[in-house]
């Protein structure tokens, strides 16, 4: 088999037309540049050199032998020179899924700043609730709401995840504001079922963390949808402020029992572990980071804010 390297030594050779004059450009010895095209002669079992104390010169084999090594030699620049602007510029395809309503609201928007920012990337992205395989599916990063993120991927905390009990103005005039956690057993609690714990709400009161039991006359899959019923007046419910931020800020909805605020939970960027990780990779998750934060514009008065167009 032909060694690469004895290959390029051997274009250098030619290109320099010495020995000496190759070994100067590479900043190695001469011995070893002659060396390598000698090996290189045995291993294809041809003169590729004609060697004299003034000149050195191709043989017909060699000349048809040197088009090659040059050509390699030029594909092989090339494809460095191809990984060092992949370095410098994020381009190319980035591929991630993130959940439903999360995506929707937040990272959809948010999409066109970055990918004007970025005009060599495009995206491909699945909206889904489901845990893919990063590995098995081809994805570049996934986005995932967790306590903890869990497994062996790398993952980069983007933003709080909180959640408040909410009702409308009409419902709370109409049966009245609970005071205490006990108080939830009189009212009508609407029911996220996608979370495993249904028919409890676990909250953290003053004296820690609580398990409240709760029950009424809606359970749904979808907290878009869940929202929906809450703002129509049909109950209290426990929704996370990314879907109901702007409708507390206009009063559309009212929290409830603030002292005892939901367990946090985080939106994560995860990826696979990687030495050298992917600027498009990097590029987008330091983009959301910008966007979002400890304090992302949901948890925050002011629609401007909501809107993101601070941002």
């Amino acid at each position: 088999m032909h060694d690469i390297n004895d290959m390029l030594l051997f274009a250098q050779v030619v290109k320099a037309r010495s020995f000496s004059g190759a070994a100067a450009r590479l900043g190695i010895s001469k011995s070893r540049v002659s060396k390598s095209v000698a090996r290189l002669e045995a291993t294809l079992g041809v003169r590729l050199l004609q060697r004299s104390t003034r000149r050195l010169s191709l043989t017909e084999v060699g000349e048809a032998y040197f088009e090659h090594c040059e050509r390699i030699a030029d594909e092989l620049a090339r494809a460095d020179s191809t990984i060092g602007s992949l370095h410098q510029t994020p381009r190319g395809r980035l591929r991630f899924s993130a959940p439903v309503a999360f995506s929707t609201l937040h990272v959809a928007p948010a999409l066109a700043d970055f990918m004007l920012q970025y005009p060599e990337l495009s995206v491909d992205m699945t909206i889904s609730d489901r845990l893919v395989n990063l590995v098995d599916e081809g994805y570049d990063l996934a986005l995932r709401i967790a306590p903890e993120p869990g497994g062996n991927l790398v993952a980069r905390r983007l933003a709080p995840i909180r959640r408040k009990i909410c009702a409308s103005p009409a419902y709370l005039a109409r049966w009245g504001v609970p005071e205490l956690p006990e108080d939830l057993a009189r009212h009508n609690c609407l029911d996220y079922t996608y979370l495993t714990t249904q028919g409890f709400w676990h909250l953290q009161g003053p004296a820690g963390d609580i398990s409240v039991p709760v029950s009424g006359s809606l359970r749904i899959n979808d907290d878009e949808a869940l929202s929906q019923a809450v703002l129509g007046g049909l109950g209290l419910a426990l929704l996370p402020t990314f879907i109901i931020g702007s409708e507390l800020q206009a009063g559309r909805l009212v929290e409830v029992l603030p002292g005892y605020v939901p367990v946090e939970r985080f939106i994560y960027a995860v990826h696979l572990p990687n030495r050298h990780l992917p600027l498009k990779v990097r590029a987008f998750i330091d983009f959301l980071l910008r966007r979002f934060g400890d304090e992302p514009y949901w948890d925050q008065p002011g629609e401007r804010l909501w809107l993101g167009l601070s941002r």
